[in-house]
């Protein structure tokens, strides 16, 4: 145990932005497929169980090891340095800044993602029906969890702490993503589309 404490330790200190980024995108994908396994098979009927959907879970890791974690990273190398210390004032900027600068550019970043490559023809549909509640449900979470990050975690261990908690969040972020859009919105998003290849088709 002692060994792989240390060839962890290693690691973490000669490729830091690899290893954070491998760690967090594997706890990305473990969260994605929990999700499913508990939904699909775990909570299913015994006479219809479904397929795991290996598509979804492939995009979950190019949210969460191409994008998050290198966001992440960077993000938090320079908050660390821009705000040193654990001081209550310093505790509180960051939490500021973390929350109302990252967290909405992330969410953005999530659902725009997804969509973009879930081939989706409204790429901003779920942003604009689901950044409110999600945003809210990533305060209650968030704040807490960020505030013990900031005032106790060491700063290279950051990201993956942040992939622990991550493993809790993107459970929610799932089934958030997972609930039905409006009746409304879904078919002023029908009409638009419909409307759209109407006038494609009498261009051509």
């Amino acid at each position: 145990m002692a060994r792989l404490i240390s060839g962890v330790r290693n690691l973490f200190h000669r490729y830091p932005f690899v290893t954070n980024s491998a760690i967090y995108g594997s706890l990305y994908v473990g969260a994605e497929y929990s999700q499913q396994f508990a939904s699909k098979r775990w909570l299913a009927t015994a006479s219809k169980p479904e397929d795991i959907d290996y598509a979804t879970i492939g995009r979950y890791a190019v949210m969460g090891t191409a994008v998050y974690a290198p966001t992440l990273y960077l993000w938090y190398k320079w908050l660390d340095r821009a705000f040193p210390g654990t001081t209550k004032v310093i505790i509180v900027k960051k939490l500021v800044l973390d929350q109302f600068v990252l967290t909405p550019y992330l969410l953005t970043v999530f659902y725009a993602g997804m969509s973009i490559m879930e081939g989706s023809a409204d790429i901003f549909l779920e942003l604009r029906e689901k950044f409110v509640p999600t945003f809210m449900r990533s305060c209650i979470f968030w704040l807490p969890a960020q505030a013990l990050n900031f005032s106790l975690v060491a700063p290279r261990f950051r990201v993956i702490y942040m992939g622990i908690c991550g493993l809790i969040w993107v459970n929610i972020l799932c089934w958030t993503k997972r609930q039905s859009l409006p009746v409304a919105t879904k078919e002023i998003a029908t009409d638009s589309n419909n409307n759209a290849a109407a006038i494609r088709n009498s261009e051509t």
